[in-house]
């Protein structure tokens, strides 16, 4: 793992020293509510419910898991998952056999096509977010927020961390950036001049699931109805462009489409291996924390397509049936407090965007944001280009559907 600047340690150390004093100035009156909840989060075990993909993922969980342990008496177990919606499974099989209490899932990270069916089907605990206490610090402003994938969110998750589509390469091979696609169609136009050098993981992958979206976004002939609950009868219209594009891309793709990467890791080994051009992710940082952690060279570098490429928010959420809401909530909390941000944001542990609004923080607090060494390959905040909304969810099923059945085999 590279070394980063002094002046991010040295900020480091002044947050560190803030984080743990902010309670104390900040809180004139002690919330009584959430005392008692801190109370009876101790002793409790959180089972938590999160992809297991990713090394340096896992490894910020078990710095949270460490330090939940040590500040109040939670046992938080990362539970590993492939795909978050075996957890969603998981917990509406227990309803269907009428375990309300119990739980085995007590806290699950969630968004989107999860998030719309965990609430829809009831399993899902009552609006808690807003009450967090850290919650005066998140950017209300954005309406990822409160609206996730265009399902209000009603409290009932509580924001973790901002996501934002973007695309690298490996410049020592592809030269410079300026020669990369600025769309989608010049993405297909680059398979096609340079055949077996694109690719996307295979569906219900959240990240080839993701340029599916992205795709059918920028083709759209109209993108507005994307925001709108799917319709069976205009569902063959409306993605008619994105299967062309897929039937396009195909023979030009790595191994001409006869298969695809399980996964994003599994596509970023490719482009580490040079079989691949470009690739992409739904973190602006990747590319600089996949650097710093080995897993890729020092030439790739980031970039975006300037019309937009898709964002949102990904937070975590508390089951029905969970018997450890107190420990979930608090656990939660600490996601959301500046010290979990500052560390997740920050490349060298994972890179993943804040949720907060700094201009709610304190001078410390913002001075170590700014001082993070995002590292080369991560685009400044102003180039990341629009963001374009994510589609309902219902479009992202019936879409994972007709992937599976056209190409998926």
């Amino acid at each position: 793992m590279r070394i980063f600047l002094a002046p991010l340690a040295a900020a480091a150390l002044l947050f560190g020293c803030a984080a743990i004093a902010a309670p104390a100035a900040s809180a004139a009156a002690p919330d009584v509510q959430w005392t008692k909840t801190l109370t009876e989060a101790r002793g409790q075990s959180v089972y938590f419910n999160a992809w297991g993909g990713s090394p340096a993922i896992n490894a910020y969980l078990g710095w949270v898991a460490a330090t939940v342990k040590e500040r109040f008496g939670i046992t938080l177990t990362h539970v590993k998952l492939d795909d978050t919606a075996t957890a969603v499974a998981r917990v509406l099989a227990e309803k269907t056999a009428g375990k309300t209490g119990g739980g085995s899932v007590d806290l699950v990270w969630i968004n989107g096509e999860n998030f719309a069916a965990m609430k829809t089907q009831g399993l899902l605990s009552q609006g808690f977010a807003t009450s967090l206490p850290n919650w005066r610090y998140v950017d209300t402003a954005n309406p990822s927020v409160s609206t996730d994938f265009t399902v209000a969110t009603d409290g009932q998750e509580s924001p973790w961390g901002d996501a934002k589509l973007v695309f690298f390469s490996d410049t020592a091979r592809t030269g410079a950036l300026a020669s990369m696609p600025k769309s989608a169609a010049e993405l297909l136009a680059y398979a096609k001049a340079h055949p077996g050098r694109i690719t996307y993981p295979a569906p219900p992958d959240f990240t080839g699931t993701s340029f599916l979206k992205q795709v059918l976004s920028e083709l759209a002939s109209d993108r507005a109805v994307l925001q709108q609950p799917a319709v069976e009868a205009d569902f063959a219209a409306v993605t008619a462009p994105l299967w062309a594009y897929l039937d396009a891309l195909r023979p030009v793709s790595w191994r001409e489409g006869r298969a695809y990467p399980q996964n994003y890791p599994a596509m970023k080994q490719l482009l580490a291996d040079g079989e691949l051009d470009v690739i992409f992710a739904f973190n602006p940082a990747e590319a600089s924390s996949a650097i710093a952690t080995g897993e890729l060279p020092d030439t790739v570098r980031s970039f975006t397509f300037p019309a937009g490429t898709l964002g949102n928010t990904h937070f975590v959420a508390i089951p029905f049936n969970s018997d450890a809401k107190a420990a979930a909530q608090v656990v939660a909390n600490f996601l959301l407090s500046p010290e979990a941000q500052l560390r997740k944001e920050d490349p060298r542990y994972w890179g993943d965007p804040t949720v907060l609004a700094m201009e709610k923080l304190s001078p410390e607090e913002r001075q170590a944001f700014a001082a993070i060494d995002r590292g080369v390959a991560t685009l400044a905040p102003d180039a990341l280009g629009p963001v374009l909304p994510e589609p309902h969810p219902s479009w992202m099923e019936r879409i994972e559907q007709e992937w599976l059945e056209r190409y998926g085999h």
